[in-house]
């Protein structure tokens, strides 16, 4: 139900190399996690999963009218206009701290306890710590659902490569349409197994099937979606949700790294911020009792998240309020050298 063996892979030249490993002097953690080899695939196409179980997450979607008409309207196309009223204007704006640490606590609080601790514990002794290529996860950060598929790649300790795709997104949606036929979020690919998805619930119960070892699904990680996946979209009034207008046109030559885990408030506001530029990167999971925890100290001399390695400046920073301005700052338009080098 869950898995199909799929008859193509996605255009390397667009996504990038699967593994990547460019690293500054000092700092090669990808190397100890997850060994790089070459891809083969069949030359086929990609085929998305179409699941038997079609939930509210197809309300947010914008896929074609299949009579050639515009885009059909969902709900968050709705409530993104009105979340607007109430968040600043512009997301690379000064910003007001105190507010951004209280809504994004109270986020936290709102999806406790999911999304917070690592089970790796209860995996299977034999499994390493990653699968031997990325999982590649196509999302939205103020997407519920989106949000359950992150809290089941905390739980499971699992490193992603995360594809943002905002509304207004000039690259990645596009691509999800290619390879899956619709734009609808979220959408994994996994190219140990040749398969790609929608919905998350399956992709949910496709993890912790595939890579769960002998842990069981969390008890509520789905049914609390539909009640409480909700509040922090609407607590952080749309942040994560649209494309901000001066992001640079083209992705950077290579991918960020971020050491985070979901329901942490400060690395919220760092993915939201990757979010609303599209800037693709590899979400490296540090939940409570994570195995990636030492290397995370060994590298930032702490444990706390969120944690930012630049592999295009060599930048690495461990505050979020540096982060964010950080961010805006060179990957606006124009912004820096290697944009205008593509």
């Amino acid at each position: 139900m869950f898995s199909q063996t799929i008859s193509s892979p996605p255009n390397p030249s667009f996504l990038g190399p699967f593994r990547e490993n460019s690293c500054t002097n000092n700092h090669k953690p990808l190397a100890r996690f997850q060994t790089p080899r070459p891809i083969s695939f069949k030359r086929n196409r990609f085929h998305a999963i179409n699941s038997a179980n079609q939930e509210n997450e197809t309300l947010i979607q914008d896929k074609e009218d299949n009579n050639g008409g515009g885009p059909s309207t969902s709900f968050l196309s709705l409530l993104c206009p009105l979340l607007k009223l109430f968040s600043a204007t512009d997301p690379s704006a000064q910003r007001n701290y105190l507010l951004e640490e209280t809504t994004s606590s109270l986020s936290t609080l709102a999806r406790f306890p999911w999304g917070s601790k690592s089970q790796s514990d209860g995996l299977n002794g034999q499994q390493k710590v990653n699968p031997p290529l990325y999982l590649q996860l196509f999302e939205f950060e103020a997407c519920p659902f989106c949000r359950r598929v992150r809290e089941a790649i905390t739980e499971l300790d699992l490193s992603v490569e995360v594809f943002p795709c905002p509304k207004g997104s000039l690259r990645h949606r596009a691509l999800v349409k290619e390879l899956g036929g619709r734009e609808q979020f979220p959408f994994l690919v996994d190219p140990n197994t040749g398969t790609s998805m929608y919905e998350s619930s399956d992709i949910v119960k496709y993890l912790f099937q595939q890579y769960g070892g002998k842990k069981s699904l969390s008890f509520g990680i789905l049914e609390s979606t539909l009640v409480t996946g909700w509040m922090p979209t609407l607590l952080r009034a749309g942040r994560g949700m649209t494309l901000w207008k001066n992001s640079i046109k083209e992705g950077p030559p290579r991918k960020l790294e971020l050491f985070s885990y979901e329901n942490n408030p400060y690395a919220r506001i760092v993915r939201e911020a990757l979010c609303e530029l599209e800037l693709p990167y590899i979400l490296q999971s540090v939940g409570q009792g994570s195995k990636r925890a030492k290397l995370l100290y060994e590298m930032s001399g702490s444990k706390e998240v969120p944690y930012l390695v630049d592999h295009n400046t060599g930048v690495e920073i461990g505050d979020y309020k540096k982060i964010v301005p950080y961010l805006f700052q060179t990957y606006k338009h124009f912004g820096q050298a290697f944009e205008n080098e593509n």
